[in-house]
């Protein structure tokens, strides 16, 4: 393992956004690995869209463990460059086109990434003309948020009078301003198969992971709740849809300039097809989360991890060459 100085690393965890309470979670199993290999940490919870508390620590490196808006939008990122210190992650175009599921499937299909069928609706649509833009991708759909994490306000609707429901117990997806001044809805055709995940560092992607949820998908509950939800890695495919797997998620990390560390979600379909369905910039540092979980099979422990990315945004904020960075210690075969 690469040895450095140990450096004084801020944490930004908390934040303003619905996924709060997991990015508390993140952010305090980060703390734990930095100060594990004898690092100096300060933990921030974030209340408020503002930056202050790490101005005034003036710490070597900040350590992003926000999800969600104010954290995965670009938008605390380009406070940091314009304060100039060093961050983990992607940068804030690459953040704010991972966070945006419209903003990132353009980018997938541009770079030959298939995607599956979608469309997107806003409180400018009647509900006929919802109901004429899902026809038209045919059901089931998933109904999600655009600009959410977590799985949380995702659903499957079978029908048009599911997606009526949807939209009728959800009125309030359609009362935040979003960029636009309008809150946005995906409709994505459902692929039948099995969810697949794959985590990339710098540019190499982890073993496949595969998860087998009890309900329909993986939201919200099978992420943080269920003990039921069954997580195989390494995960058992022919070589050739292995490669082609990960060579998606690659594909998809390109596409959108992410930096660091990534998640990519997606479907192997049972058509035989591989269907990304997006990208998470800051994935969850938590006990189950899936990046650290591919990476500790890697012989990488999270706390190496963790260090590893703060002394990549280090060295990079130094320009060093590419030959100077630290390197992960994964398992020999």
């Amino acid at each position: 393992m690469y040895q450095s100085n140990k450096l004084h690393i801020a944490v930004l965890m908390g934040g303003v956004s619905n996924e709060r309470e997991v990015s508390l979670k993140s952010g305090r199993a980060v703390s734990e690995g930095l100060r594990s290999r004898g690092h100096l940490v300060s933990e921030i919870d974030l209340k408020e869209r503002s930056i202050e508390p790490v101005l005034q620590l003036a710490p070597d490196v900040v350590f992003i463990a926000l999800h969600g808006e104010f954290g995965e939008d670009g938008q605390v990122q380009v406070m940091l460059e314009e304060a100039g210190i060093p961050y983990t992650g992607s940068g804030p175009v690459a953040a704010a086109t991972g966070m945006d599921k419209k903003a990132s499937k353009m980018a997938f299909s541009h770079a030959g990434v298939t995607v599956p069928p979608h469309t997107v609706v806003n409180s400018a649509f009647t509900r006929r003309e919802i109901l004429q833009e899902a026809d038209g991708i045919g059901f089931p759909l998933v109904c999600k948020p655009t600009d959410g994490g977590s799985s949380l306000n995702v659903s499957i609707v079978e029908n048009e009078k599911h997606l009526s429901e949807f939209f009728e117990t959800r009125e309030g997806l359609f009362g935040v301003a979003g960029a636009g001044g309008r809150a946005e809805i995906m409709l994505e055709k459902y692929i039948p198969g099995r969810e697949l995940t794959v985590g990339i560092l710098g540019d190499e992607p982890l073993p496949v992971v595969e998860i087998i949820s009890s309900g329909a998908f993986f939201d919200y509950r099978a992420k943080y709740e269920d003990e039921n939800t069954v997580y195989k890695v390494p995960v058992v495919l022919i070589e050739s849809v292995y490669r082609r797997v990960c060579d998606a998620a690659l594909r998809a990390c390109r596409a959108t300039g992410c930096r660091h560390m990534a998640r990519v979600d997606m479907i192997y379909g049972y058509d035989g097809g591989v269907y990304v369905l997006e990208l998470n910039t800051i994935p969850g540092l938590t006990p189950r989360s899936l990046l650290p979980m591919a990476a500790g099979y890697d012989g990488i422990e999270l706390p190496e991890l963790c260090e590893c990315l703060c002394l990549w945004a280090r060295a990079e904020s130094e320009l060093k060459s590419d030959a100077g960075m630290p390197a992960f210690q994964r398992k020999t075969a």
